[in-house]
Parts: structure tokens; C-alpha cells; sequence
């Protein structure tokens, strides 16, 4: 891994040279060093002299006829050597008037230990006129980059001003660079990013593994092993990511788009602070991917296992609703309140060891999908303990469900649909003496919730409900007897209400639904209705 001089990108290479027009009539033949020829050319020296070294500064290609170089083969070993020393990418020498056929091989070997490129010319070339055709194509390399480089900041800045969300910023960043963008963490999990074409199957495929082993050195580098050019991404001294571009040696301009991304960025990191983390965003799509079912899983998987997710095991889904969310709560109290849901249910998943993919996926619910080791409950009946605690800390009251184990991610989008029916169904008579409520435990809750939709279900609640559906006093009557099970003394003593009161309202309700209250199939019929026609109750 090594850092990146965006100045040195903006050169050519020893290979560019040596295909300008003005060397290729020279017929150069790399004779050493062509391990070299990726070495770039800051500038062009012509040098008949032997101790030419002490006057280089580094990335120097000499140019010499060698009619000065010295006869002793050890003497021109030291004049390979000390060029080597000074930094030169490259010597050309030119065979017409001091050797006609080859170099010496003293020459050769030495620039072969260095790997510093020797190249001949076998016909006469004007060496100035080499200068000023390398010096011209720096000159516009470095002007087109200039350009290049303000296009890009002009990109960014608008990207960084507006407000851009990440997936924006990289979508951008990849189309300007042609190759994957990826927004990961320190901890090398995948946030974010574009695959620009790619499959992302294969991008994000042992991403972990493969991260670990590409070390940052400096701010921004480029590790040529995995051919990753990385930048940190962080500001105020508060770095939390690492962005990505995938590719061989990248051109100065790879190195600004990465350099401009990472800081939209961190900058879209501290405009957002007080809205969702990044983990939870790309949590979030992904969970509401799997809910809409239309998704390609195997996309879906691998972007998962980016993320450390792997939804290669038994699969359940989780649902975490506060009880404030059925009251008036104003809006931006109510988000805060799921957003520490949503980090506590994580938080605790950390905690069990369990992989888990945690988002607020609507304007009530916060939504889970575990990876599980095990299809054992007790695993499950600690991390929603743990939740309890976290929002009870708060003062915050909650329901969880858990919807059915699936075997496969193909599963994942019936676990979590149940898990939020079962939670919305069960949010009425939760009363804290379970840990989470599964379907079996909603009862006819559960099955009314399942039906809500359905136009014959509210039809049946019309024809039970209708001359008393307009009495809310009668209706509480009804509910509080069902609730109490037929028990009239009970349901007035619940009610706040004299038995003779009380016992003179059901009268009159059986007198308007011309039904019997002491008859259990009436007093069930009545009671499945109530459920059904309020549905405000699940």
C-alpha cells in the first residue's frame, strides 16, 4: 500500500515517451530496466557528462550520445548507480557516435539490478527536439487535468451543497471514473455503493476478508496487490469510513473523485448527525427491499453479507412498535423515539452475538431480520429483554413480535410481514408479561388483523354493530362485557357504572340488535364483530 502524489499522476510514463513520434523515428529498443517503463517523467535532461547525478531532483529521463561516459565497466556501473540514487526513471542513449551496435554490457547489468529502463536509439534524434515534445505533452497532460479537476470539483461541490445522500455522491463518483464505488466502515462492512455496471454479486463477495488485507497508509493510497485506491473519510478528526475505488493504477482525476466524494461525504455526515446512522439507512433499504419482494435476492444476499449480515441461516423477523405512536406524539418526538428503537434492538443483537439487519422502516415501526444459530426462543427472549430495558430506560413503552423462522432469505419478506402484523395486532393488549408475542399469541386478534381488508369481514360488523354503531355509549357497554367474558358485574364494576345503570344499557342493546347477551355464540358473534369494525385496535 502506498500513499498517492497526485502531481506524479498527472505525468507520463517512461512508456508514454517512448511512443512520441520524435523518439519512435530514433527506433528505441528498451535493452534493461523494462520493469521500469511505468516510471513517470517530470521532466527530460540531456547530459554528455558522467557526474550528472548530483544535479537531478528525481524523475529525470537522460538523454546522452555517451561519448563522455567513461571507458572502465566498474566506472559505468557507478554512473548507473548514482542515477538510480538521484531518482531517474530512465537513461536513452543514442548508438551513432560512441557505441554503433550496443551498449556496453557492464551497462546493461547494472541498469538491470536497478530496474531502471535503458533504452537505445539506433538512428540520429534531435535531442531538443525530445525536450520540447515530453515538456509539451506534461505541459497539456497537466492542463487537461486542470480542467478535468475543476469539473470535478464544480461536480462535488454541488453534490456537497445540496445535500446529496451517499448513494448519490457514489453513483456520481463512479460515473466519472468508470469502476465500483464503495462506502464502507472501519470495520470494513459495506454502507454503501455503485457497481457501475459490475456485478455486484462478485464486488461485494468476501468484501471483509478482502478489505482486512489492503492497510491504509496515509490519507489516500493505492494498494497495486488488490488494485484498491482508498481515501478516509472523516472530518473534525473524526474518521469513520473508508471509500473505495476499484481499478487498476488510478489517473491524477481517480484520486480528486475519490478525495472530493469522501469529503460530500463526511460533510453529508454532519449535516445529518441527528437522522439515521448510515448503518441503519442501508439496513433500512435493504429490509424494505426484502418487504417489497421484488428484489433479486442474490443481490440482495450479497449486499447483506457486505454489511456483515450474512442471511445464509435460519431467518426470523422481528417488529418493535412504542405505544406512544397511538397517541398524538408529535412527529419529530416520535422519529427520535424509533431511531433509539432501532439502535437499541441493534445494539442488543451485537450484544447475543447475532447478526441482524435493524431498520425504521414506516412512521411506527421499527423492523428486524435475524440471523440465528439456533431456532431456540430463549436466544430471542434475551435480546427482547434487552430491548424492553433499553426503552424502559426511556420511559418508553413497546411491543415486540417475532414472526415465523424461515430457512432462506426467499422467507425473509413472510417474517417480517408477520412479525409487523402480529406487533400491530397485539399492541391493544400487551401488558408487559411477555417478552415478545408470536401469531399464536394474538388469538383471534391475529386473524382479524390478517382479515382487516376484507369487505366481508366489515360487512359482518355492519349487520352485528348497526343500530347501536353510532352509540359509543352502548358500544363501550358491549366491549366491557366481552372483555370480562359475560360477566355483568364485572363489566359494570370496570365500567365505572351502577349495576342497575349498567344492566338497563344491555338491555336496550339486545332490544336494538334483537339478540340475547346470556347466549355465548351472540355474545361471541358481537364480540368479533366489535374487533373487526374497530380497527383501530390493532
Amino acid at each position: 500500500m502506498r500513499p498517492i502524489s497526485p502531481d506524479v499522476l498527472a505525468l507520463p510514463t517512461v512508456s508514454e515517451v517512448l511512443d512520441l513520434p520524435v523518439l519512435r523515428r530514433g527506433k528505441p529498443r528498451v535493452v534493461a530496466g523494462a520493469s521500469g517503463l511505468d516510471g513517470r517523467v517530470r521532466w527530460v535532461h540531456v547530459a554528455e557528462i558522467a557526474d550528472i547525478a548530483p544535479l537531478l531532483s528525481g524523475g529525470e529521463l537522460v538523454l546522452t550520445t555517451g561519448i563522455a561516459l567513461p571507458e572502465e565497466p566498474a566506472e559505468l556501473v557507478r554512473y548507473v548507480d548514482e542515477l538510480a540514487a538521484a531518482g531517474a526513471c530512465g537513461v536513452v542513449v543514442e548508438l551513432v557516435r560512441r557505441w554503433r551496435d550496443r551498449v556496453p554490457t557492464a551497462l546493461v547489468d547494472a541498469a538491470h539490478r536497478h530496474d531502471l529502463p535503458l533504452v537505445t536509439l539506433s538512428e540520429e534524434t534531435k535531442f531538443v527536439a525530445v525536450t520540447e515534445a515530453v515538456i509539451a505533452r506534461i505541459r497539456d497532460a497537466q492542463l487537461a487535468e486542470l480542467r478535468a479537476t475543476h469539473a470535478i470539483h464544480e461536480t462535488f461541490t454541488d453534490l456537497t451543497t445540496s445535500g446529496a445522500e451517499p448513494a448519490s455522491v457514489l453513483r456520481e463518483a463512479a460515473r466519472i471514473v468508470g469502476r465500483p464505488v464503495v462506502l464502507e466502515t472501519l470495520a470494513h462492512q459495506v454502507l454503501a455503493y455503485d457497481s457501475a455496471g459490475q456485478d455486484p454479486v462478485a464486488l461485494l463477495s468476501e468484501w471483509s476478508e478482502r478489505s482486512r488485507s489492503v492497510v491504509q497508509s496515509g490519507r489516500t493510497s493505492f494498494d497495486p496487490d488488490q488494485q484498491w485506491l482508498t481515501t478516509v473519510v472523516g472530518a473534525r478528526g473524526d474518521d469513520w469510513g473508508r471509500l473505495v475505488v476499484l481499478g487498476p493504477e488510478p489517473a491524477h482525476r481517480h484520486v480528486v473523485v475519490a478525495e472530493r466524494a469522501a469529503s460530500a461525504l463526511a460533510v453529508n455526515r454532519l449535516v445529518t448527525r441527528d437522522r439515521d446512522s448510515l448503518e441503519r439507512q442501508t439496513h433500512r433499504t435493504l429490509i424494505t427491499e426484502l418487504l417489497a419482494g421484488n428484489a433479486d435476492t442474490a443481490d440482495l444476499a450479497a449486499r447483506a453479507a457486505g454489511v456483515g449480515v450474512p442471511l445464509d441461516g435460519p431467518l426470523v423477523g422481528i417488529a418493535v412498535r412504542p405505544h406512544t405512536t397511538t397517541t398524538a406524539a408529535p412527529a419529530l418526538e416520535t422519529q427520535q423515539a424509533l431511531r433509539d428503537l432501532a439502535e437499541a434492538t441493534a445494539l442488543a443483537a451485537r450484544k447475543a452475538r447475532l447478526p441482524v439487519l435493524v431498520g425504521v422502516v414506516d412512521d411506527v415501526t421499527v423492523q428486524a431480520l435475524v440471523v440465528l444459530e439456533t431456532t431456540d426462543d430463549a436466544v430471542l427472549t434475551r435480546l427482547a429483554a434487552d430491548v424492553r430495558r433499553s426503552a424502559d430506560a426511556h420511559s418508553l413503552p413497546v411491543v415486540i413480535a417475532v414472526g415465523s423462522t424461515v430457512g432462506m432469505i426467499s422467507g425473509a419478506r413472510r417474517t417480517l410481514t408477520e412479525a409487523a402484523q402480529v406487533a400491530e395486532a397485539a399492541l391493544h393488549i400487551d401488558d408487559g408479561s411477555r417478552e415478545f408475542h408470536r401469531l399464536d399469541d394474538v388469538r383471534l386478534r391475529g386473524l382479524l388483523h390478517l382479515l382487516r381488508g376484507d369487505e366481508r369481514l366489515i360487512a359482518f360488523a355492519e349487520r352485528e354493530l348497526g343500530p347501536i354503531m353510532s352509540n359509543e355509549r352502548l358500544l363501550d357497554a358491549l366491549r366491557s362485557l366481552c372483555r370480562h367474558g359475560g360477566n355483568k358485574s364485572a363489566a359494570a364494576a370496570a365500567a365505572h357504572v351502577s349495576r342497575t345503570a349498567y344492566y338497563a344499557q344491555l338491555a336496550r342493546i339486545e332490544q336494538l340488535l334483537g339478540v340475547s347477551l346470556d347466549t355465548p355464540e351472540s355474545l361471541v358473534s358481537l364480540h368479533v364483530a366489535l374487533l373487526a369494525w374497530a380497527r383501530e385496535w390493532f
